[in-house]
């Protein structure tokens, strides 16, 4: 399919280098697939250096990676006003290059709508893809509402008026674009994050992952100081202790600004040898290591934040038919329903109860995973998401030709 004239995006990114921010990947191949001529400008990083490179049809510039903020004010706004200074040198490139009709800003942060602005005034308008509530992010990292908790919500607030229309990853976050937004029901699609069920089988895995142990328990994610790591090693640590559940393993994928200080946590535990951590992995790499395990975990504790985030680890636990346990929270729930098993808000012992019960009964984790699965296939997959993807585009476009 065509459209003449051409539907020409710009999804700028800032967080994640394009391949590896699966969520934008998924997006940009969709709006390809549907006949958009698309380019993303994203920072460079995790082994992605070229400056551009055409993917699938898909026209990809990076910008030199900025020091990414592990902690405190200044960090962050040097991490986000070096970004920025990225995006005002790379866009006039891209326009003159490719063109484009529609910035899609990606946050966090909540700072794209800067962009959008500029160029609003030459005709472009603004579709926001709403990842992440910036405000609740910040409470759930720093623990406290003062002056720059306020001033999130400015950018939350500026960045949906900029916008001609959002999506958001899940009816929590549609809320949020109509209430603190007060964006028109019409105007916010919900789009949800989940893997493709084409690439995201059950299979055997990389038995070597198992180090042997009985029960395998998985996780994989961010790890940082809002993912809840230091309550799983909590968790492992009563399993272990006083469940006596010792015939197990726990694989541990990803990367993050708190790896270090979890890894000395299991070390002053004594649990080293229950762990293994991979670092990233991608596609094939990925899937070997999650199909090798038995149980996929979620520690997110509760939070202003995690309540209402939907998490991609419980999405691909459940696509790959793995029972899941997880903390008891809105969206998690929403997602996963009777696929996971849910424990008292942020309680280690709780969720350690959870796993023993899910290893004690291997019987009902399986029918557990065979039901997250299927809810998958039957309404969370990425194919259910691209109708209302193409929607939001359709809108942004019918708007644009009324004006």
């Amino acid at each position: 399919m065509s459209f003449d004239p051409p539907r020409r995006v710009l999804i700028v990114v800032e967080n994640l280098p394009v391949p590896l921010d699966r969520r934008v990947w998924l997006e940009a191949n969709a709006l390809v697939a549907a006949g958009y001529e698309v380019s993303i400008l994203s920072p460079m990083g995790r082994g992605w250096v070229t400056p551009y490179e055409l993917m699938d049809g898909i026209h990809i510039y990076r910008y030199p990676e900025p020091p990414e903020a592990k902690s405190g004010a200044v960090a962050f706004a040097r991490e986000y006003l070096l970004s920025m200074w990225h995006w005002f040198r790379f866009a006039p490139k891209i326009r003159r290059e490719r063109g484009f009709d529609v910035i899609q800003g990606c946050n966090p942060p909540d700072l794209v709508f800067v962009l959008a602005l500029w160029y609003r005034l030459r005709g472009v308008r603004y579709m926001f893809d709403h990842h992440d509530v910036c405000p609740e992010l910040f409470e759930a990292k720093f623990g406290k509402r003062g002056l720059l908790h306020k001033i999130m919500l400015i950018w939350e607030r500026m960045t949906f008026a900029t916008a001609s229309v959002s999506i958001a990853t899940n009816e929590s976050f549609r809320a949020i674009a109509q209430t603190r937004g007060r964006m028109p029901a019409d105007d916010v699609f919900v789009v949800r994050s989940a893997p493709r069920i084409a690439t995201f089988v059950p299979g055997p895995g990389n038995q070597s992952y198992r180090k042997g142990a009985k029960t395998v328990l998985g996780y994989v994610g961010v790890i940082g100081q809002q993912e809840g790591m230091d309550l799983l090693a909590a968790a492992v640590d009563h399993l272990v202790r006083k469940l006596d559940h010792r015939d197990l393993h726990v694989v541990v994928v990803g990367f993050g600004p708190q790896l270090n200080d979890v890894k000395a946590d299991i070390r002053n535990r004594g649990l080293e040898r229950y762990f293994t951590f991979t670092g990233p992995l991608y596609e094939e790499k990925l899937l070997a290591a999650l199909n090798a395990i038995d149980i996929g975990v979620s520690p997110d504790p509760h939070n202003a934040m995690n309540d209402i985030s939907t998490m991609n680890k419980v999405m691909e636990y459940m696509t790959l038919e793995k029972p899941v346990v997880q903390f008891d929270l809105t969206e998690g729930r929403a997602s996963a329903g009777d696929a996971s098993l849910y424990a008292r808000a942020n309680d280690p012992i709780e969720f350690a109860n959870a796993i023993a019960q899910l290893i004690e009964n291997p019987e009902m984790a399986r029918d557990m995973g065979k039901r997250g699965r299927a809810r998958v296939l039957e309404r969370l997959s990425w194919d259910h998401s691209v109708p209302h993807l193409l929607a939001a585009y359709d809108r942004i476009f019918a708007k644009m030709a009324r004006k």
